[in-house]
C-alpha cells in the first residue's frame, strides 16, 4: 500500500472513529493489550530479525532500544493497559458560559483527527502512540526508521487484531510500508490527511520536520538534559542523583548529558563522582568531558565547545564549573534544548532562583531528570516529550491529542 493511499484510509476512519463510545474504545484498549502479550513470540522473533540486521550499524545503547523482550512487551501491554483506565479527554466541556440572553457556549474538547508519528529505533513507541491516539479519539499513523520496521509490523499487527476483536476498525491504527525520506516527506506535506505531525528521534529527523513540514508539528525529543550542583548540596543525593541520570539509560532522552558544579563544592564533589562513574564501573565507565576548571581538580577528557552542545546518548558527560547559580543559569539556557534541568541544592532561595530562571519544560528540585516520561507523570504512557511552547509541553499526554471547538445552545436567540 501506498503512502497516500494509507493516508486516505486513515481520512476515512476518522470518521467512523468519532462515533464511537468511550467504553468501546477502553474495551478496545483491552483488548490491544491482551494481543500484544498473546503474540509475544510473533514480536520477539521480529525483532530479532531488526536487531541482526542493525549490528554493526548502530551502537550497543542504540540497540538497547531497538531490544524487546517478555517483560518490555509486557510493559507496553501494562501501558495500554492503564491509558485504557484514564478519564476519556473526547467531550469533555472545558469552559461553559451562559449569557443574559440564555445563550449557553461550551468550549467542548475534541480529537486532532489523524495524528501522525514519525519515529526511529524505539519499538514500545509503537503501542504508547497508538493506545494514546485511539483513546484521544485519534486515527494514528505510525512510520518508523527502518532498523525497527519488522517490530513494528508485529506489533501493530497485533494492535490491529484487538481492535477487531473489539468490533472497531484496524484501520484506527495504520503502520506505513515505505521506511525510505519520501515516506516522511509525504508525511510532513499531507495537508488535508495529517492533523498533527509528531517527529520523535534525534535531531536530524526533528530539524527536517520542523524546517519542512506544512501540516502542524510538534517539536519533540532531543534531550540536552543537564544537572547543576549548587554549593549547598548534599554530595551523597548529588552523587546518586547523577548516577543515575547518567547510567541509568544513556541511550533516552531525558538522561543527563552536562554536569554544571558550583566551584565551592567542586574540589570536594568531583574526585568522588570520578570515583563513582568512572574508577568503580568496571562495566561502562563515564568519559568524563571537562572544562578548564575541572581538569585541574580531576582527569579526564579536555572538553571540546560543541561538548556542551550534544546529546551523546551514550556513557559520556561534560562537565563545568561555575561562581553561581546564576551562571548555571545562563550557560543551562544558552544550551539547552528545553527538555529538563535539575539542580540540587539545601538552599531554598537558590532552587527558587533555578525553577524561576530555566526555560525548559521540566525543572526539577532535588531529583533525576529521568522522571521526565509520561507514565512517570501519570498520563499513562507519553506521545512524545515536547520541547516547545505551543500548543504542547513536556509530556504529551491525552489532553495534548486533543483540540477544541465551541458549541453554542440557543432557545432561539438571534443577533
Amino acid at each position: 500500500m501506498t503512502t497516500k493511499e494509507l493516508l486516505i484510509k486513515a481520512k476515512n476512519a476518522k470518521s467512523k472513529l468519532n462515533s464511537v463510545s468511550v467504553e468501546q474504545i477502553n474495551s478496545a484498549l483491552n483488548s490491544m493489550a491482551e494481543a500484544l502479550v498473546k503474540n509475544t513470540d510473533k514480536i520477539l522473533e521480529q525483532n530479532a530479525k531488526d536487531i541482526e540486521n542493525a549490528r554493526g550499524t548502530i551502537s550497543d545503547v542504540m540497540i538497547d532500544r531497538l531490544a524487546l523482550s517478555e517483560k518490555r512487551i509486557k510493559d507496553m501491554a501494562d501501558g495500554v493497559k492503564n491509558v485504557a483506565l484514564l478519564p476519556s479527554p473526547i467531550g469533555r466541556v472545558i469552559k461553559r458560559t451562559e449569557r443574559d440572553d440564555g445563550l449557553v457556549i461550551e468550549k467542548t474538547s475534541v480529537a486532532l483527527g489523524v495524528v501522525a508519528i514519525i519515529y526511529e529505533s524505539r519499538p514500545n513507541v509503537t503501542s504508547d502512540a497508538a493506545a494514546l491516539a485511539v483513546k484521544s479519539g485519534n486515527v494514528c499513523v505510525l512510520r518508523c526508521g527502518k532498523e525497527a520496521h519488522k517490530s513494528a509490523q508485529a506489533i501493530v499487527n497485533a494492535l490491529q487484531n484487538g481492535l477487531e476483536n473489539a468490533g472497531l476498525s484496524r484501520d484506527f491504527v495504520l503502520l506505513v510500508e515505505d521506511t525510505t525520506r519520501e515516506s516522511a516527506n509525504e508525511l510532513m506535506t499531507a495537508d488535508g490527511y495529517v492533523d498533527l505531525l509528531i517527529p520523535r528521534g534525534g535531531k536530524g529527523l526533528i530539524t527536517a520536520c520542523v524546517n519542512n513540514a506544512t501540516v502542524p508539528c510538534i517539536q519533540t525529543g532531543t534531550g540536552i538534559c543537564h544537572i547543576y550542583v549548587d554549593e549547598s548540596a548534599d554530595i551523597d543525593m548529588a552523587l546518586n542523583i547523577v548516577e543515575n541520570a547518567k547510567t541509568s539509560r544513556p541511550s533516552v532522552c531525558n538522561a543527563e548529558e552536562v554536569l554544571v558544579v558550583n566551584e565551592k563544592i567542586a574540589r570536594e564533589f568531583l574526585p568522588k563522582l570520578k570515583e563513582k562513574l568512572v574508577d568503580k564501573r568496571s562495566e561502562n565507565p563515564v568519559e568524563l568531558r571537562l572544562d578548564d576548571r575541572a581538569q585541574k581538580i580531576i582527569d579526564g577528557v579536555t572538553a571540546k565547545a560543541d561538548d556542551f552542545d550534544t546529546e551523546f546518548l551514550d556513557y559520556i558527560l561534560a562537565v563545568k564549573i561555575v561562581d553561581s547559580v546564576e551562571e548555571a543559569i545562563e550557560h543551562i539556557n544558552t544550551h539547552s534544548t528545553g527538555h529538563s534541568e535539575a539542580i540540587i541544592t539545601e538552599d531554598s532561595v537558590s532552587a527558587d532562583k533555578f525553577t524561576r530562571g530555566i526555560d525548559s519544560s521540566a525543572v526539577y528540585v532535588n531529583a533525576s531528570t529521568r522522571f521526565t516520561d509520561g507514565g512517570e507523570f501519570g498520563l499513562g504512557c507519553e506521545m512524545g516529550i515536547s520541547t516547545q511552547k505551543l500548543h504542547a509541553r513536556g509530556p504529551m499526554g491525552l489532553e495534548e491529542l486533543n483540540t477544541y471547538k465551541y458549541i453554542i445552545k440557543g432557545t432561539g436567540q438571534v443577533r
